[in-house]
């Protein structure tokens, strides 16, 4: 009785803090009034940082979550949130303001499950990429919206298709055995980007994010990557062409924890489309070429996916409030999916933390490595894996972990230098490939017309 007591609670608390939400559309002064409200309301859990301007100099605020807020806690993951990156797809935008709102209400009520996840977990969410195009969709309005109204940024640039196109570059090097990650950028890539996708681009160079997603709308499916096929001779909008990952199977479950935990997502059928328990990989529905999703995958150690949310671009007011509800468990389901696979620190003798030491699993040809303090993060689904840390000037290691199906497996990996070896058997170790040799020598293709991603 004191259980089922305790469950009525607890759902009527739910419904009393969905009821305190304000279910608006928030212009810019609006939505940094709201994060401010936010950080005010939870100062001790909360910060608020820029990452840059947009082209008409608005900040591209982002409000983080952490029990010690502005600082990276060893072993503690690090995820993200990006929304209304295309600035017309607004669902996005207000979903993560509900959603912040909602972390920091219920972290005041003492909620078990948030408390765990604040403090286990640095948060980081940005709701819109994009604030110069929503004022432009927004003067238009839900009633009389254009679909590519507001869409870009104020230099008139998709900036979903303004990243560095690194897929072209992995699969040209792939004839030759080349990596599929933390592949360098291009020397000129700063004066091909805009400001905003300079400034993400930055952002997720300073921090060592594990998993991210990023909110689009105009359909309802959780895609991830890759985006762009490798197959670019076909130009069809609906061309069909799986491209997927090592990590193929993680991707899938990490989108399937969203779909399955959205209100009907899962169901595959929406907007007239249909998508198999709700989930693609993004070159089987159409190829995107520069696109966020992917250049995190292959430029970091960030997991990433494309999460579609809504047929309408541009909901009306009255209908977000039944769109928080069938998102706030997702959203919150699909942050907690950091936490598996195995973690641990790089050390050397000394106990001193290195970074940079390339974890590599057998079996799944895509590395990561560890950050500034020594840690690293793996995501993998369970199973039995052999893993080695390696770093130059280190002697490598290799273990064999077992990964179960809740909290991720601890690792440490304590690295011996390396004796000092001849001049001539490091000269025959040293012949590694030039990426960025190589990557002149990739002549970009032309993007595919008609993607809406």
């Amino acid at each position: 009785m004191a259980r089922w007591l305790r469950s009525l609670v607890g759902a009527l608390l739910l419904l009393e803090v969905a009821a305190a939400l304000s279910f608006l559309h928030h212009r810019y002064e609006e939505m940094v009034q709201a994060l401010f409200r936010v950080q005010s309301q939870c100062p001790y859990v909360t910060r608020i940082y820029s990452i840059g301007r947009s082209v008409e100099g608005r900040h591209l605020y982002v409000l983080e979550f952490s029990d010690y807020p502005g600082i990276h806690e060893p072993l503690e993951p690090e995820f993200k949130y990006v929304g209304n990156m295309h600035g017309n797809e607004v669902l996005g935008r207000e979903l993560l303001l509900q959603l912040s709102e909602f972390l920091c209400e219920e972290y005041r009520r003492g909620n078990e499950r948030i408390t765990h996840l604040i403090h286990d977990t640095r948060i980081h969410i940005m709701p819109s990429m994009n604030p110069d195009g929503y004022e432009v969709a927004a003067k238009q309005g839900p009633d009389s919206n254009g679909y590519l109204t507001g869409r870009n940024n104020a230099n008139g640039v998709d900036l979903n298709r303004n990243f560095p196109d690194l897929n072209t570059f992995m699969y040209y090097s792939g004839e030759i055995s080349g990596p599929n990650h933390h592949i360098p950028l291009p020397d000129n890539w700063k004066s091909q980007v805009e400001p905003e996708t300079l400034a993400v681009i930055q952002w997720i160079s300073s921090y060592n994010f594990v998993l991210s997603a990023n909110l689009h709308g105009g359909a309802v499916v959780a895609n991830y990557p890759y985006d762009k096929s490798q197959d670019q001779r076909f130009r069809s909008h609906r061309r069909t062409v799986n491209t997927p990952t090592p990590d193929d199977k993680l991707f899938q479950k990490l989108a399937k924890t969203y779909s399955y935990a959205h209100g009907w997502m899962h169901r595959g059928w929406n907007c007239g489309d249909y998508f198999a328990d709700g989930i693609t990989n993004g070159a089987s529905w159409y190829s995107l070429s520069k696109g966020m999703q992917d250049f995190n995958y292959l430029y970091t150690n960030c997991f990433e996916i494309t999460l579609e949310l809504s047929c309408n671009k541009f909901p009306p007011e009255e209908d977000l409030e039944r769109q928080w509800m069938a998102n706030r468990e997702a959203l919150v389901a699909f942050i907690e999916e950091v936490h598996q696979g195995i973690k641990g620190m790089v050390s050397d003798e000394n106990n001193n933390g290195i970074a940079g030491a390339v974890i590599s699993v057998q079996g799944i040809s895509h590395d990561i490595t560890s950050g500034d303090t020594g840690d690293y993060f793996r995501l993998l689904l369970p199973g039995t894996y052999t893993v080695t840390a390696a770093a130059e000037g280190y002697q490598p290691q290799t273990v064999t972990t077992t990964v179960g199906p809740a909290a991720p497996s601890l690792v440490h990996f304590q690295l011996k230098q390396d004796v000092v070896r001849k001049p001539q058997e490091r000269k025959a170790s040293g012949t590694r490939t030039n990426n960025k040799a190589l990557q002149k020598k990739v002549v970009p293709r032309a993007t595919r017309r008609g993607t809406q991603r």
